[in-house]
């Protein structure tokens, strides 16, 4: 079973902070004046370790010792390759090289001191230093003077002749010496996949008010399919049932985490896959609670169609529609989407009543209707998660009035009912990131996202915005499985090189070099009131980017129909009303003509618009 959960991981640059060079690693895991590695970084150094001592032989033995291992893996994010090569450029022969001494903690690490040195004419950074530069950028200096004083002198300089730490750094070049350079193949991407035999992939975002069932229907589904065994399902009740809670085990098969089972809510979106004999799915759940709105507007960013769940309950529906329900709605609809299935769940809880499905049908016809959902594009299926009737089995005996209409289908068939919409494949590259983690030890560097339009192959070069930085794609996956290549609406993975870490934060976009997204501090915008509107403080959300922002024009009102302006500078714009206005963003961010943003205010989602023109 494929389970992933996307993780909101922003990389500040006190997380990637060196300048602490006196941190060793312990057997125990443990940074000597820092702080316990995870037991993920454990194994990775445990493992990391080994790999190195292989790649450096017996001839090595005695002159690195571990700390030094520890230190070059952890600068270099577990790359065996980098770490390897940089301890080699410590001790450059064993015969040049003196047997080293355990290091004492509080001095001056060997990147500190290798890049002072290579430096000339740079001081000595201390390691207790708290504001001189850190060893990365003094590493760059060196390059960079090294590099000068090449185009100065017209010579180069034979790498073979330079021995000791000094030149060894100096002279070697990150992209160049560490770094294996991946050849793209050139391929015909749009070819490869007109050629390619593959079945419609699709992903859904699952919306609702908290505690309508989501959770439960989506591991209902899972179980049902055959995703999750019957043994893992026995495991996750035995637990449930030990804090009291053995209703949730259906839940926990999406609701992953501790704090998610302990409070009996979702909280950020999780993901899983699965796949019927014509589409390969990808689950993607919303937390339902008013709190986590921002969590729900960046899955819906990544879906294709919604399922929106409603509580049959007495006064549960009642009570949705008032909250988060309604929400909802008005968010999937705004983000692009324009399919939903509204999955009336708890059947089993008013005994299959045709009356109260009826009644639920019509109230949320309405109501989508007038969100701006098409009749034709919204379909209604009876279902009980708890028990699975009508999710991927039948509908019961009590539900005769439903299995003999014409329009009757389980839960599965109507997903399976998606007819993919067109990507746009011919446009430049666009790729919001969901996540940055990392992949492992050979893969020190990885995101993953949906793709917005474009394609993509392995060794492409791609831009990295706002940092304007650039990367080369090392390599791709696709539903946990390798790929030389993707295309726009895939949900993937990619594994970089040659970009630094620090450059590379959840809500950035990858984009083609050549057609690069604008940075922008400013924009207009067609809006849809969900609340009055004025000029005012709001955050502005677009998947996962959130930046603060003001409305400082109401441009002005416009016909809903045709799209004239009615009234132009209104002093406010009611509720349900469309309005063209500007706004001004705290910081610069990437977003271009015709994304489709949320504003928020007060915890509350008060307008959502289409971008017509931007501004630097």
């Amino acid at each position: 079973m494929a389970h992933h959960r996307i993780k909101n991981i922003a990389l500040d640059e006190d997380d990637l902070d060196y300048s602490d060079g006196d941190d060793y690693y312990g057997d125990d895991g443990v940074v000597e004046g820092g702080d316990e590695l995870s037991a993920e970084d454990q194994e990775q150094m445990r493992s990391g370790t080994i790999s190195v001592r292989q790649a450096l032989g017996e001839q090595y033995e005695g002159f690195i010792i571990d700390a030094q291992i520890h230190e070059a893996l952890w600068h270099y994010y577990y790359d065996v390759g980098k770490s390897v090569t940089y301890l080699k450029n410590q001790a450059t022969t064993p015969q040049q090289a003196q047997p080293t001494k355990q290091q004492k903690p509080k001095q001056i690490s060997k990147f500190d001191q290798a890049a002072a040195a290579s430096a000339a004419q740079a001081p000595v950074v201390s390691a207790k230093s708290k504001n001189g530069p850190s060893p990365d950028d003094v590493v760059m200096q060196a390059q960079a003077k090294a590099s000068a004083s090449k185009k100065q002198s017209g010579q180069k300089k034979d790498s073979k002749s330079v021995s000791g730490v000094t030149n060894g750094v100096s002279e070697m070049s990150i992209d160049d010496a560490l770094q294996p350079k991946v050849k793209s193949k050139h391929l015909d991407v749009l070819a490869e996949y007109e050629r390619s035999d593959r079945k419609n992939a699709a992903s859904f975002v699952v919306i609702g008010h908290v505690d309508h069932g989501k959770s439960t229907l989506m591991g209902r589904l899972l179980y049902d399919l055959k995703v999750v065994d019957q043994r893992s399902i026995d495991k996750l009740r035995k637990e449930a049932t030990n804090i009291g809670k053995s209703s949730f085990a259906l839940a926990w098969v999406m609701d992953a985490t501790s704090e998610e089972r302990e409070r009996g809510v979702t909280v950020d979106i999780a993901s899983n896959n699965f796949e019927t004999d014509k589409t390969k799915f990808t689950i993607l759940d919303a937390p339902g609670h008013r709190d986590f709105i921002p969590n729900m507007i960046a899955g819906a960013s990544q879906a294709d169609f919604a399922v929106l769940v409603i509580d049959a309950g007495t006064n549960s529906f009642e009570a949705g529609l008032k909250g988060q329900t309604r929400e909802h709605a008005q968010l999937v609809r705004s983000m692009g989407c324009q399919r939903v299935i509204v999955a009336v769940n708890k059947m089993d809880s008013v005994q299959w009543s045709r009356d109260r499905f009826e009644e639920i049908q019509q109230q949320i016809a309405a109501f989508l209707e007038k969100t701006g959902f098409q009749a034709k594009n919204i379909a209604f299926i009876p279902c009980s998660g708890l028990t699975g009737e009508n999710v991927v089995l039948p509908a019961p005996e009590a539900a005769s009035w439903y299995t003999t209409s014409k329009d009757t289908q389980t839960l599965v068939a109507a997903l399976e009912s998606f007819q993919p919409t067109k990507a746009a494949l011919d446009s430049p590259l666009r790729l919001p990131i969901s996540d940055v983690f990392r992949g492992g030890i050979t893969n020190p560097l990885s995101i993953s996202g949906k793709i917005e339009a474009g394609t993509l192959q392995v060794g492409d070069q791609i831009l990295a915005m706002p940092v304007s930085e650039t990367a080369t794609i090392k390599g791709i996956e696709i539903d946990g499985q390798p790929a030389e290549w993707a295309v726009a609406g895939q949900i993937i993975t990619l594994h970089l090189n040659d970009i630094d870490p620090i450059h590379l934060r959840v809500a950035d976009v990858l984009c083609d070099p050549r057609k690069p997204i604008r940075n922008i501090k400013s924009f207009t915008t067609k809006l849809l009131a969900f609340e009055h509107v004025l000029p005012m403080q709001v955050d502005i959300h677009r998947g996962r980017l959130h930046v603060p922002g003001r409305i400082t024009q109401l441009l002005g009102v416009l016909d809903k129909s045709s799209g004239e302006v009615q009234k132009k500078k209104p002093r406010v714009v009611q509720p349900g009303a469309i309005a063209r206005v500007k706004v001004e963003l705290d910081a610069a961010v990437p977003l271009e003509v015709p994304s489709r943003i949320v504003l928020r205010a007060n915890g509350a989602t008060v307008a959502a618009g289409l971008l017509e023109q931007v501004h630097a």
